[in-house]
């Protein structure tokens, strides 16, 4: 379904979307920095990936996974990492809320899916799907059943 989002909304969630240049090179920082996990309990899986259960939670740098289930994290290369129930991705400048998300490490993007909520300061936007690009800040928001994103967006005060 191709959602039609008015010239206003887009423009606010463009602005939310663009990274500084301090951001920039806070994001390829955090790419680089060691990955910390924890959980209730935690299963290692023959392919060598594991499982996190109960209040599981991955860190690096300044952002923060935090699920009821967050399965797929492996040591080195390419992994798709799922997360299910309570689903939250905390950076320094966004809030994104969902009930499931896939993360795949080889582009830096994650899929948040359900009742997703993005926020940024004051800013809020709702739909069911979100696609964030880690490194960039990128991110496309789509609706839901009623085929509509929502959001309320608060101008800049400029001193004026």
């Amino acid at each position: 379904m191709n959602i039609r989002i008015t010239t206003a909304a887009l423009a606010a969630l463009a602005l939310i979307a663009l990274p500084t240049v301090g951001d920039t090179q806070s994001r390829e920082a955090d790419a680089r920095a060691p990955i910390g996990w924890g959980a209730r309990t935690v299963e290692y899986i023959e392919d060598g990936s594991l499982t996190l259960r109960g209040a599981a939670e991955l860190t690096q740098g300044q952002n923060r996974f935090r699920a009821n289930t967050i399965s797929g994290l492996r040591n080195g290369g390419d992994s798709r990492i799922e997360a299910v129930g309570d689903v939250y991705f905390v950076t320094p400048t966004e809030t994104i809320r969902g009930d499931r998300a896939v993360y795949t490490t080889s582009d830096a993007s994650i899929v948040v899916t359900g009742d997703v909520i993005l926020t940024q300061g004051q800013n809020v936007a709702t739909g069911s799907r979100l696609t964030y690009n880690v490194r960039t800040g990128a991110a496309r928001l789509e609706g839901g059943e009623s085929g509509r994103v929502r959001g309320v967006f608060y101008p800049q005060n400029n001193g004026n």
